[in-house]
């Protein structure tokens, strides 16, 4: 199986990526020359073939659109030479919290899903975050005392409660520990501000396979919540590529047992990747999705990351894929981050080659894998592009 991605400048010929095994690809390019249209194309594609479930990360909100056909008259005219036609996809839009909150109103979610999304808020199980994440969500040392207290207490829920707690069996905990007063008031005032933030679920445990649909594409939008102090985005991204890792690995191990399982193997797309797992820095998904780059191919666990920044990407994810789709870049740091990528097979002067990029949605494909390098011309969406400026 093989993605179509577009047409070799140089010779004219169909140019594909593979997809019947797990893949780590990098998109990356300065704003308006495609990136995200790019990934969009990869998106598409992936769908058409409807093996696996495909989960978008989408900071900016622009991936809800797909639900739509191109209308593009130019791109719908290109279609035909790809044997695509334009149309729209089955989207399944997760929001995190209260879509009608989130959105500004009733009719807005309303007209949104006229249009064609099934839109379901999201919302996480505090026990799918474990102690250290607790404490890394506030920016708290364990080793001092409120990061000490918090840990107790949500360890404390795991032991009493298994799976099956909520913020407030974490407030009942606290409040029967021994300790200082201001030391329970300050973890108490965070608690509070969990509540307030809308993002947990208050009522039951609910597994987060209960809203990915496995024959859609499943579009996070965390456009609608600020990236913030406390990192709310990555905490998100953080528990459900945990999860999704979990499940996939006990999966796996049962696929080779001979046993049943009803876990599709998982592609990942992450737009403004370098917001997620940057380089220098810590957040609350790094760590997770460094994982699931250098350890998910076994699991069936593929990762796209797109970044117009890829010298802001981790250097862990960055030198995992094995497949660079490069639209047009001007940046020194960019460069030296691509260029230290490159492997004995590309030429001395890859920055020469990138710099022939001539026009939108033209990119440089390196892959790894085959030891090529080729010019290619994207081709046309089939559902409508939502990244455009207003």
């Amino acid at each position: 199986m093989h993605l179509l991605i577009g047409k070799d400048i140089d010779d004219g010929n169909m140019f594909r990526i593979p997809c019947d095994k797990s893949q780590r690809v990098l998109v990356c390019g300065k704003t308006g020359t495609g990136k995200s249209y790019t990934m969009g194309v990869l998106i598409e594609e992936l769908a058409n073939i409807g093996e696996d479930i495909i989960l978008v990360i989408d900071p900016q909100g622009i991936f809800w659109t797909m639900t739509q056909p191109n209308e593009v008259a130019k791109e719908i005219d290109s279609l035909w030479e790809f044997d695509r036609e334009a149309k729209g996809f089955n989207l399944n839009l997760m929001v995190p919290g209260d879509p009608v909150e989130r959105y500004g109103g009733e009719d807005v979610v309303e007209e949104m899903e006229r249009r064609g999304p099934k839109i379901q808020g999201l919302r996480l199980n505090p026990s799918d975050l474990s102690p250290e994440m607790w404490c890394e969500l506030f920016n708290l040392d364990i080793n001092e005392l409120q990061g000490s207290m918090l840990f107790k207490a949500v360890r404390t829920c795991y032991r009493k409660l298994g799976h099956d707690f909520l913020l407030d069996d974490i407030t009942a905990t606290v409040e029967k520990m021994r300790g200082l007063d201001k030391t329970k008031e300050a973890i108490l005032r965070k608690i509070e501000m969990a509540h307030d933030w809308q993002l947990f679920e208050e009522s039951r445990y609910r597994e987060i396979w209960e809203i990915l649909l496995p024959n859609a594409v499943n579009v996070l939008d965390l456009s609608v919540i600020a990236q913030g102090r406390y990192g709310l985005r990555n905490l998100v991204v953080a528990v459900l590529a945990n999860f999704i890792f979990r499940m996939r690995t006990i999966a796996r191990r049962r696929e080779e047992l001979g046993l049943t399982t009803d876990v599709k193997k998982v592609w990942i797309f992450i737009d403004e990747a370098h917001n997620f797992c940057p380089s220098g820095s810590s957040t609350l998904s790094k760590e997770i999705l460094i994982r699931w780059a250098k350890e998910g191919r076994q699991p069936g666990l593929s990762l796209v990351v797109a970044s117009q920044q890829p010298s802001a990407l981790s250097a862990e994810v960055l030198t995992q894929c094995g497949i660079r789709i490069v639209h047009r870049i001007t940046s020194k740091a960019d460069y030296r981050a691509i260029n230290a990528l490159s492997q004995d097979f590309l030429p001395d002067d890859l920055q020469s080659y990138i710099k022939l990029l001539s026009s939108k949605g033209q990119t440089l494909i390196i892959d790894d894998e085959l030891e090529k390098m080729v010019q290619v011309q994207v081709h046309p969406r089939q559902s409508a592009h939502g990244g455009a400026s207003a």
